[in-house]
């Protein structure tokens, strides 16, 4: 092989899964009622209340996004919103699902929560989480 094509290889091998991620959807901003829409829907939601000046948001959204680009299933299964903690702290999308704090991720289908995580940071804690919404 030759350095040409070994160099496009290997930059094709970092950037492809970040750009099959961003084409299969990304994040979704919250606005009020945009959880429960998918959930009538009969999707599965996983929800990340962040903050962007928070650090454990973060490293949470760095290990879902790099456990998003292993497998592709996740983004199949679920729909993923961000929760902006500073605009919606006091809103019903956090107060009636008792959210402590930012940091905290969710997945929801139909009326159930099928897990919850309040600021770990764990790879394997966080894929266990994902894992439950497949």
């Amino acid at each position: 092989m030759k350095r040409r094509e070994f160099i496009l290889a290997a930059a094709g091998g970092v950037l492809l899964p970040k750009l099959a991620l961003a084409a299969q959807g990304g994040w979704i901003d919250y606005k009020p009622e945009v959880i429960q829409s998918l959930l009538d829907e009969g999707k599965t939601v996983f929800v990340d209340y962040h903050a962007v000046w928070c650090s454990t948001c973060k490293a949470q959204r760095r290990v879902v996004e790099r456990l998003r680009a292993e497998n592709p299933a996740y983004d199949a299964a679920m729909e993923f919103v961000n929760v902006d903690w500073d605009e919606y702290a006091r809103h019903p999308v956090s107060t009636d699902r008792a959210i402590p704090r930012r940091s905290t991720l969710l997945v929801l289908r139909g009326t159930k929560e099928l897990g919850r995580i309040v600021a770990g940071t764990g790879e394997s804690e966080i894929k266990a989480l994902l894992d439950a919404g497949l």
